[in-house]
């Protein structure tokens, strides 16, 4: 397993739409096991395949890793198919983001469906951090990000600030 660096906005794959997995092969394990490797180096609870560069429809979620009970979720080709309950707002972060953080109004649970690392199909429903989690990468399997689901005031704030940092690395 290899750790992958992040990739951090503006860089423009992170607004990339992410094609479809058609290969269950020895080559997605591995991208599977470098997602979920790199999730964990980079301590986060999510992490989606353009985030490391990568732009097929694949992410890792594992919202109970900060117990101390890891337990990783690999979704591949995953859609949002049903959501329910009344909007909560979240405090959301995002790993391609360092630093920065801002209350997101989602839909309180939702139901996706998802291929597993073979190609089986599953199913989970979400609720509190974990449907989060699930929508804010699926979000990022078709270049919509977090910032985009708050005011454009904030956005433009978060964006001239990243805009900033990546001027004082590069």
């Amino acid at each position: 397993m290899t750790v992958k660096p992040m990739k951090i906005y503006p860089d423009p794959i992170l607004r990339t739409t992410c094609v479809g997995v058609e290969a269950f092969d020895e080559k997605l394990a591995q991208f599977l096991d470098d997602l979920g490797e790199s999730l964990y180096a980079h301590e986060g609870v999510g992490l989606a395949a353009p985030q490391i560069g990568e732009p097929i429809r694949a992410c890792v979620v594992d919202v109970e890793q900060r117990e101390g009970t890891p337990k990783l979720i690999e979704l591949v080709n995953p859609v949002v198919v049903e959501t329910s309950g009344e909007p909560r707002e979240y405090e959301e972060g995002c790993l391609s983001f360092p630093g920065e953080a801002e209350t997101v109004v989602r839909p309180a649970k939702v139901k996706v469906r998802y291929q597993d690392r073979c190609g089986a199909a599953q199913e989970i429903t979400g609720e509190g951090l974990l449907g989060t989690a699930l929508q804010h990468e699926i979000d990022h399997l078709s270049g919509v990000l977090f910032i985009d689901k708050i005011s454009r005031l904030k956005r433009s704030l978060v964006e001239r600030r990243m805009k900033k940092r990546a001027k004082a690395s590069a």
